[in-house]
């Protein structure tokens, strides 16, 4: 029998037992709490003195109920909240209760309690038609009913993402997920280390490193092969695959890029196989970005026809060059060319470190670099050159050289052009690099999406826990973050194509595309990693399960083939020359049309209709995001060559007026990233032919186009290109298409296809 004292009193009295056991759920009433409830006691005129005492003890703080008749009422409780369905409240709950407990009928005494019961419940902020979830054995709400579905194949999306190398990322997955791959720990360097190196020359054995070198050469000639490679590959260790890159891609292709055919024949094999491990030792301690700066010197002999590398100071050594502390045995050593005492700028140079048997040349000084933040993996290290003399056809002379005469040589007379022209053979770093970053932000997220999935946590009152990945918060940081994944994904590979296609005319556009869309990407693989660790809470902390490993091993990725703020100027730099060079050639006709533009685009994008539209097909019409995208780039650019040519008229230095806008500059690079990726995200929608994969693929190109305007809409608002209310609405959007691509949030990491002994995560792998 329930709280014998208060049947014995009057079964009525238990009207007022599901608020007493609410109010004392949580242990403790406040004193407002109790006033509130004295009240309420005081004002019902059908109690007697004595079950009025006896009620106004069961809220008093002094004496509060024991555990028993907690336990009494939540029973008791319970017995008939099962029986109820639809809305039912407390002050409902309580007369049932009563009139159980008594003779069956609700009697006019619990009719007149009704009204001062109820406004109660309101008084002290109960959700009153919700409490009866707290006795009912089972409550589903919107959130807990969400689950992972199968709007789509999974298998035709991973085709989709591999494109025409399906066959050749099989193999590579099937490659990394032998036993012979297995990972081993960072804290032994020279275990680690050395077990990289070994699966290099596995990966050679396979003719993977030399995949894009000339067949007379091991080679297969597919550069887009090579990328594809080392994409896959960063699934796996990012030490293997930074040691791969460095050995066959800024090595091997610096000697294949900037040399000629002698050089081809006597090095490339060698370093295809790792018969040769080498170095490219571009940066020095005094200069990273500014390679034009570097201070080694190569200065030509032409009675003996050599040269002698030097490290003129401390400051001018190589620093940070990976194979060098250990493995390297030749490099390809950036230095400026010193003719007859005048410098010729920088060059290239093939230079011996060590010998076959491993030991270090005389003339030549090497330090490790040792432990770092990460790819710890790779041996980094720092070259010292002392008057370190090699032979004349050491110098890689694709663009420079020097003749039978001793005199210098060059097929572009211009120092600039043959400088930017030398370095834009290497661009080849800046789409790989990215193209890794975004491989380790599909294993984060397969990770963090998948333990999403299973991670229950919290729930509604009297209700299961929920999956963490139904949570708005929990969707809304990682959800964005995959359209993101795949946005890029498409977008790096039309970057390879134009490069892999490229005409020269085309060069200086592809190399500032490849600038931008690695600044971009690898800033994305930080914050991505960044929220996957985050996502998965202690879980993400622990070394099992990667994130860690990922995150540290991929930070250095905004450093690497550049830094990522320094990248965004060269961006802007190169699109403020286009923009200069178009109006250069604009005759009246042209002027006439491009102010008819502006003025179309004020009467098209910029009128009120079109500011206050927040129609759902209006939202998510390309052309509409598009047109966001595409303005916001072009007033962004105008504005900074305006900015610029104001400073400059001033009489301001160049340079002074470079530096001072240098943030609007950034703005310049992203902005135009920002565009190219939609676009390309775009083009694959509407090129896709399956349904289930085509519906997919907008929703998250959709998703990523919004998410985009949403983080920019502070500038949209300050030009007046959206009001308040359509800024507000593109918010609601995205959190729309959050909750929808949860539910094929798991198939489409799925798609990304990763083994599980390579993903090796615990808790993402059932």
């Amino acid at each position: 029998m329930i709280n014998h004292d208060l049947v014995k009193a009057n079964p009525n009295l238990l009207v007022f037992v599901p608020i007493l056991y609410t109010v004392w759920s949580d242990a403790i009433l406040t004193p407002s709490e109790v006033a509130t409830l004295e009240g309420l006691i005081e004002s019902q005129h059908w109690l007697s003195d004595a079950e009025r005492s006896l009620l106004l003890s069961k809220v008093n703080p002094a004496t509060p109920p024991g555990v028993d008749e907690l336990m009494s009422w939540r029973t008791a409780l319970a017995q008939v909240a099962n029986g109820e369905n639809g809305r039912v409240t407390l002050t409902n709950l309580g007369i049932r209760l009563a009139s159980v407990q008594g003779d069956g009928t609700i009697s006019n005494t619990l009719q007149q309690a009704r009204p001062a019961l109820e406004k109660i419940e309101s008084t002290l902020g109960l959700i009153s038609h919700e409490a009866i979830f707290n006795f009912q054995s089972g409550h589903k709400t919107i959130t807990s009913e969400q689950v992972t579905q199968q709007n789509f194949d999974v298998a035709t999306m991973t085709k989709i993402l591999d494109g025409e190398h399906s066959d050749l990322i099989r193999k590579v997955k099937t490659l990394i997920s032998d036993p012979e791959f297995k990972y081993v720990g960072p804290g032994d360097l020279q275990v680690y280390r050395t077990r990289v190196l070994q699966w290099c020359k596995f990966l050679a054995e396979q003719g993977y490193g030399a995949m894009a070198y000339p067949k007379e050469y091991g080679g297969q000639g597919d550069m887009a092969a090579y990328f594809t490679i080392m994409e896959t590959l960063s699934y796996h260790d990012l030490s293997m695959v930074i040691k791969f890159g460095v050995q066959f891609g800024l090595w091997g292709m610096s000697v294949y890029f900037l040399g000629t055919e002698k050089h081809h024949a006597k090095y490339l094999k060698d370093i295809g196989t790792l018969e040769l491990p080498g170095c490219f030792a571009m940066t020095e301690t005094n200069h990273g970005s500014n390679v034009k700066g570097i201070e080694t010197t190569a200065t030509y002999n032409h009675a003996t026809k050599s040269f002698t590398i030097h490290t003129p100071n401390e400051f001018a050594r190589k620093e940070y060059i990976g194979n060098a502390a250990l493995h390297g045995q030749m490099a390809t050593v950036f230095a400026k060319l010193i003719i007859d005492g005048t410098d010729y700028g920088v060059s290239a140079f093939v230079v011996p470190m060590r010998d076959k048997k491993g030991t270090v040349l005389p003339g030549i000084t090497i330090k490790d670099c040792g432990r770092k933040m990460g790819l710890n993996g790779v041996d980094n290290g720092v070259i010292y050159f002392n008057q370190v003399v090699i032979p004349k056809d050491n110098m890689l002379d694709r663009f420079a050289s020097v003749n039978a005469e001793g005199k210098f040589e060059s097929p572009i007379a211009s120092d600039n052009r043959r400088f930017f022209t030398m370095l834009g053979t290497l661009v080849g770093g800046r789409i790989g690099i990215p193209r890794s970053g975004n491989s380790a932000c599909k294993s984060g997220l397969t990770i963090a999406i998948r333990y999403g999935d299973q991670r229950r946590q919290f729930g509604p009152e009297g209700g299961s826990e929920v999956p963490i990945l139904n949570y708005r918060t929990h969707q809304r940081r990682l959800m964005p973050l995959l359209a993101n994944v795949y946005a890029l994904h498409f977008a790096l590979h039309y970057l390879t194509k134009r490069f892999i296609d490229r005409k020269e005319e085309e060069m200086q556009e592809i190399e500032a595309l490849a600038a931008g869309l690695k600044a971009f990407a690898t800033w994305n693989t930080t914050a991505t990693l960044q929220e996957c660790r985050e996502c998965c809470g202690g879980k993400g902390y622990l070394s099992e399960n990667r994130i860690e490993v990922l995150k540290n091993d991929s930070d250095i990725y905004t450093t690497f083939e550049g830094d990522n703020t320094v990248l965004l100027q060269l961006v802007a730099k190169s699109r403020l020359t286009e923009f200069r060079q178009e109006f250069a050639n604009m005759n009246v006709f042209t002027i006439l049309n491009y102010v008819a533009e502006q003025a179309k685009t004020s009467l098209t994008e910029m009128n009120p209709i079109i500011t206050r539209n927040t129609s759902e097909d209006h939202l998510l019409d390309p052309e509409f995001q598009l047109s966001a995208f595409r303005y916001r780039e072009r007033d962004i650019l105008t504005s900074a060559a305006k900015r610029l040519k104001r400073h400059i008229d001033s009489g301001m230095d160049s340079f002074d007026a470079f530096n001072v806008s240098q943030h609007h500059l950034v703005q310049v690079g992203l902005a135009y990233i920002e565009r190219i990726v939609l676009e390309q995200f775009i083009v694959q929608v509407e090129k896709t032919r399956d349904a289930g994969c085509k519906t997919t693929l907008k929703r998250l190109c959709d998703l990523f186009a919004l998410s985009q305007i949403d983080k920019n809409k502070g500038w949209y608002l300050e030009q007046g290109y959206m009001e308040g209310s359509k800024t507000k609405a593109i918010r609601k959007m995205v959190n729309q298409l959050c909750w929808e691509i949860r539910q094929d949030a798991v198939p489409l990491v799925n798609a990304f296809n990763i083994p599980d002994a390579v993903l090796a995560a615990p808790i993402a792998i059932g």
